[in-house]
């Protein structure tokens, strides 16, 4: 953290900011960060953090939709997904700070063409067969363990798979997203991966994760929701790439 200069830290704050005020005033855009930070902090060092900052603002946004908390789909998701956590956690510790890179920007570049190619209206109606949800939900536990993001895509996966409702759909996330964090928060832990450095980042993080949620709950954008989930995967998209050149 303290090899960080001015101007590095400064674009850190405003990702964090910006990125959590999308979420907190439209429920998306929070994961976007993680590649956006990865470009200047190194991931051995951010994924640890990205899973405090996860459980920190999964439980400030939890509470409107808790009642919707379908915990027969949680139980049903929590084997697979805790056999992915185990996988991801042994290929964290295994792999060096750059292929994690270059394999997160892979996956956010691809995730970005993958959903424009989604808002065109190109297999919009395609729905996961019922096979696909546990594998979706053993990718979850590996993909967010490895990478620190990016789980909820293959939680939505498995949703899908098996029809839930609108408003199972948006509180099971959330409280699925909160739990993945700390399970996996126990496994760094046990692992050694909860260094002094990524607790400092964290503690210098949380301010401004809240300070844009406390924004976004107060700001309603112009911005057309199709224009604004484009504007995100461009930014997937484009901040994939450097991390594949790392």
């Amino acid at each position: 953290m303290m090899a960080l200069t001015p101007l590095e830290a400064g674009y850190c704050i405003v990702v964090l900011v910006a990125s959590y005020a999308l979420r907190g005033s439209t429920g998306f855009g929070g994961f976007a960060a993680m590649p956006l930070l990865a470009l200047v902090i190194p991931l051995k060092v951010l994924v640890p953090v990205w899973t405090l900052l996860t459980i920190s603002s999964s439980a400030t946004l939890f509470g409107k939709d808790r009642r919707h908390v379908s915990m027969a789909l949680i139980l049903r998701i929590l084997p697979s997904c805790t056999l992915g956590i185990a996988l991801g956690l042994y290929l964290f510790k295994v792999l060096d700070a750059a292929l994690l890179a270059r394999g997160l920007g892979a996956l956010v570049t691809g995730y970005g063409l993958y959903a424009l190619w989604q808002m065109q209206g190109v297999g919009a109606e395609r729905k996961a067969p019922p096979a696909v949800a546990t594998v979706a939900s053993f990718l979850a536990g590996a993909v967010g363990t490895i990478f620190g993001t990016m789980a909820s895509i293959f939680f939505a996966i498995y949703m899908d798979a098996i029809r839930v409702t609108k408003e199972q759909f948006r509180g099971t996330l959330a409280a699925l997203m909160m739990t993945l964090a700390v399970v996996r928060g126990i496994g760094y832990f046990a692992v050694g991966e909860f260094g002094r450095e990524s607790l400092l980042l964290f503690a210098a993080a949380l301010p401004f994760m809240l300070l844009g949620i406390f924004l976004g709950d107060r700001i309603h954008t112009g911005m057309s929701e199709v224009t604004f989930r484009r504007t995100v995967c461009a930014i997937l998209i484009l901040s994939g790439i450097p991390l594949m050149l790392k």
